[in-house]
């Protein structure tokens, strides 16, 4: 009997050691062959209690340390929004393979250059949109693209979460490590950003098509005395409403919240075409997909679709280094989607004006 050939191995480094960190530090080091070999964070104990929690042997102050030491093959970037385009552009000079957490960048220039540079380096580049991995939203983009609803004509959809009003993560009014998510001079882009991008490829991805036109408007509600804590002023967006046209004129709305009491992560998508409709779920960390197609139509009868499980952005990411799978969702897409991200913002500066993309 011939023996399995071991897994190419590859070593990792682990770019911000805050609190996404840890899911990727965990993600990756359950994967044969992964080894985590260094971690970079510019704050010294927490750079150590993260090496410690996970076996790292080696710890670097800056990207440009961890640079010149040299000996890791990918960097999985898990710094804060405002340092993605200046802590990933080192990494692709030097044709390193990276996986960077949504969004991209801050703004559709930065997330361009991102993607070109990628583009040009050759390397696995790819973007952290973490619900690709729901079952329920990949056999449902399956069945669009294989024409089971006909053509698209309209869809609803929204990403409901209660960070501010209920402490499932923590309490954003006592432990400052959250406040600079609702701080525009931290580098927040609010909820429009932070889950907005979410839903905004949710629904792409499953209507197989971009955006063509969108307006938007946001709002920011008062949350502390004087709108302030500490350093931190909180002037983030916390709720947006958007309508879109997708490129074959197909309209519907999009919404995202951190005031969606009840709901902890919950992503819905309701899309119709003139043969069918689906109903993509993910609530409290599982999806379910109905569809009414066919001989259903007629009497509106929906069913459940079965959806094969998935392989986490961590297994993807490390089966496109090994040259065993395709590299998505890539820096080109994040770049595509900073684009409509910074149209609908542009659109609420100009009071909910249509603006094409």
């Amino acid at each position: 009997m011939t023996a399995m050939a071991s897994p190419k191995p590859v070593r990792l480094l682990i770019l911000g050691t805050g609190g996404m960190a840890k899911n990727h530090a965990e993600g990756f080091a359950a994967i044969p062959g992964v080894t985590l070999v260094g971690g970079v964070d510019t704050r010294p104990a927490q750079l150590a209690a993260f090496q410690a929690a996970h076996g790292i042997e080696n710890g670097f102050a800056s990207a440009e340390a961890a640079m010149e030491w040299g000996a890791f093959d990918a960097v999985t970037n898990v710094t804060p929004d405002a340092a993605h385009f200046s802590t990933t552009l080192p990494f692709l000079a030097a044709r390193k393979h990276v996986l960077c957490e949504k969004p991209l960048a801050t703004n559709a220039r930065d997330a361009t250059t991102m993607a070109e540079l990628a583009a040009m380096s050759g390397v696995v580049n790819m973007v952290n949109l973490s619900y690709r991995n729901v079952a329920a939203l990949q056999q449902a983009a399956r069945m669009v693209r294989d024409g089971a609803i006909g053509t698209v004509r309209h869809f609803e959809a929204s990403y409901l979460q209660s960070w501010l009003t209920q402490p499932a993560w923590g309490d954003w009014k006592t432990e400052s490590q959250w406040l600079w998510r609702l701080s525009t001079a931290h580098g927040s882009k609010g909820v429009l950003g932070d889950v907005g991008i979410h839903i905004l490829d949710f629904t792409t991805f499953i209507a197989g098509m971009g955006a063509r036109q969108v307006s938007c408007l946001l709002t920011t509600f008062d949350k502390a005395p004087g709108g302030r804590i500490g350093e931190y002023t909180l002037d983030a967006n916390d709720s947006a409403t958007m309508q879109l046209v997708l490129e074959n004129g197909a309209l519907g709305v999009v919404s995202a919240t951190r005031f969606a009491t009840g709901h902890l992560n919950d992503l819905r998508l309701r899309i119709y075409g003139d043969r069918g409709g689906l109903e993509v779920l993910f609530e409290k960390g599982e999806s379910r997909l109905n569809a009414c197609l066919g001989e259903d139509v007629a009497t509106a009868a929906w069913r459940a679709v079965d959806c094969p499980v998935l392989p986490s952005i961590y297994q993807r990411f490390i089966a496109a280094i090994r040259g065993e799978g395709a590299a998505t969702p890539d820096f080109a897409r994040g770049a595509m989607l900073q684009v409509l991200l910074d149209r609908a913002e542009q659109s609420a500066a100009e009071g909910g004006r249509s603006l094409t993309i």
